[in-house]
């Protein structure tokens, strides 16, 4: 299978990684034969787009005629696929993951999606989180007798989903039992696609800790002549394909429009007659809400994805005007360091109205060189990544906006690197809170003691990273520019995840 180099690490005073993304394809009804080898390109595709999530392996798995076709390799999606290798996943539905490892090494054997055999023929599984009582699960099945092959607990997830569930399915398969049965035996956090022979099943946790989302890919963009709308939206002759995804940010790509949001504990089935809701699991306790991740807003999401009906660049902006509404300062310039954080930048400047310029520009092709440099070169740190506009600040106090601080290593160089080139002051603003404890839930945030707000406040920090002040987002006011704009479909609670902030975790913790 195609190998790769790891991808880039991300800055050292960014979160470790990202969460895995997971895609699938359904070809409509009304597809002709020679139509399906679209499902493996448009999942190729589905996947580039969620790249952002995750880079160390790919994978796909297309169900054909009683058959099963899957091929998954290490590296990223465009280095894994090939024309050669797509041709031979056949078949008119499919789905794909691309993976970073929070449970389990990063190998090829703990690649996805998992297939296995059951009763009722094959089923293929991507997930998306990670189980916070997955060891004990793990050792449950373990005592049953089930062998596992991997250190995985998609794998877990997997092995769950093939046996039988309490009702004994006196009518044949019943995959929404299964599913309710892996779901009374695990906590959050997941997202999952589920292929069977002749389904995809899309499923949230109770909490709804990770995103999915379902998207259309119409036949044409006008409605025919004399077409009506169906309940769904377009009648189903219209439509092309049923698509699922991580982040609506991977329709535009393939054509696709999105259709709906999974809501948290539902399971919907996607055939080739399209979408349908089969029920909601229950909730661990009664008067549990929603635990949203907050972070896929400030950090993890791609910008131009949608949750909970609103645009995550939008929730950005707003973050940003809270910033500045709960810490301004005086400066003649706003900015940002390339470029996560230049929503909420923009944001900070509409409500102080100081400009937004840019004061650095990024190397982009820093990180692919495979010369290694000499000691003295490796010194110059961000040097070689960041060049600074020193026309745009120089003699003037600059506002620098980040969307967050985890170790504390990159910021001091940037500051450094600015008053160098001429800013009279540096002022930096973090637009979320103080990111204090790790999180067990698909993000591989580092330990406690590693996380640099455990061990200095804000204005301690200042010092140490030589910034003339230093404040970050409240936890109250983040949650303000999230949920002033929620838009939910349905009517149901609203609540986020903060336990990276607060140390309030949505579930108890296994260990």
């Amino acid at each position: 299978m195609a190998m790769a180099s790891k991808a880039h690490a991300f800055s050292e005073d960014k979160l470790d990684q990202h969460a895995c993304g997971i895609f699938a394809c359904v070809l409509s009804e009304n597809v002709p034969p020679e139509d399906q080898s679209d499902v493996a390109k448009t999942i190729y595709l589905g996947l580039v787009g969620l790249q952002h999530r995750g880079q160390e392996s790919a994978g796909i798995v297309t169900s054909g005629v009683n058959k099963f076709h899957s091929y998954k390799g290490m590296g990223l999606v465009s280095n894994v696929f090939q024309e050669s290798n797509l041709a031979t996943l056949k078949g008119n539905m499919g789905i794909g993951h691309t993976r970073y490892s929070t449970a389990g090494s990063s190998e090829l054997i703990n690649c996805q999606p998992f297939v296995v055999d059951t009763i009722h023929r094959h089923i293929a599984v991507a997930h998306n989180g990670e189980l916070t009582n997955a060891k004990s699960v793990r050792d449950e099945l373990l005592k049953q007798g089930v062998g596992l092959s991997t250190s995985s607990d998609s794998e877990v997830i997997t092995q769950l989903l093939t046996a039988r569930p309490p009702c004994g399915e006196p009518e044949g398969a019943d995959w929404v039992a299964r599913i309710k049965y892996l779901a009374s035996k695990t906590q959050c956090s997941y997202s999952l696609v589920i292929m069977t022979q002749n389904s995809v099943y899309a499923v949230r946790d109770p909490y709804g800790n990770r995103p999915l989302c379902v998207g259309r890919i119409d036949k044409s963009r006008d409605l025919p002549e004399n077409q009506e709308l169906s309940g769904n939206g377009w009648a189903n002759s219209n439509v092309f394909s049923w698509v699922i995804s991580s982040e609506s940010c991977s329709f535009p790509s393939i054509g696709a429009v999105l259709e709906f949001e999974v809501d948290p504990g539902e399971i919907i089935q996607v055939t080739s007659k399209g979408p349908k809701s089969l029920g909601f699991i229950p909730p661990t306790k009664v008067d549990d809400i929603p635990a949203f991740c907050i972070f896929e807003y400030v950090y993890f999401a791609r910008a131009d994805s949608v949750f909970e009906g609103q645009m995550v660049y939008t929730v950005r902006q707003r973050s940003g005007v809270q910033l500045a509404i709960e810490a301004p300062v005086e400066a003649e310039v706003v900015s940002t360091v390339p470029e996560s954080a230049t929503p909420s930048a923009m944001g900070y400047s509409q409500q102080t109205g100081i400009p937004y310029v840019e004061v650095l520009t990024k190397n982009r092709y820093v990180g692919r060189t495979f010369i290694q440099p000499s000691t003295r070169l490796r010194q110059l740190g961000v040097s070689k990544k960041f060049g600074p506009l020193t026309e745009n600040f120089a003699g003037k106090r600059v506002v620098l906006i980040d969307d967050s601080i985890v170790r504390g290593n990159t910021i001091a160089p940037i500051i450094k690197l600015l008053k160098k080139a001429g800013a009279k002051e540096v002022h930096i603003r973090i637009a979320s809170p103080p990111l204090k404890y790790p999180c067990y839930m698909g993000v591989n945030i580092p330990t406690k003691d590693e996380l640099i707000a455990n061990k200095h406040n804000a204005e301690e920090l200042a010092l140490q990273v030589g910034a003339d002040s230093l404040q970050y987002l409240s936890v109250e006011g983040l949650k303000k520019a999230i949920q002033s704009g929620i838009q939910l479909q349905k009517e149901r609670k609203i609540g986020h995840c903060t336990a990276c902030l607060t140390g309030d975790y949505p579930v108890e913790l296994e260990w």
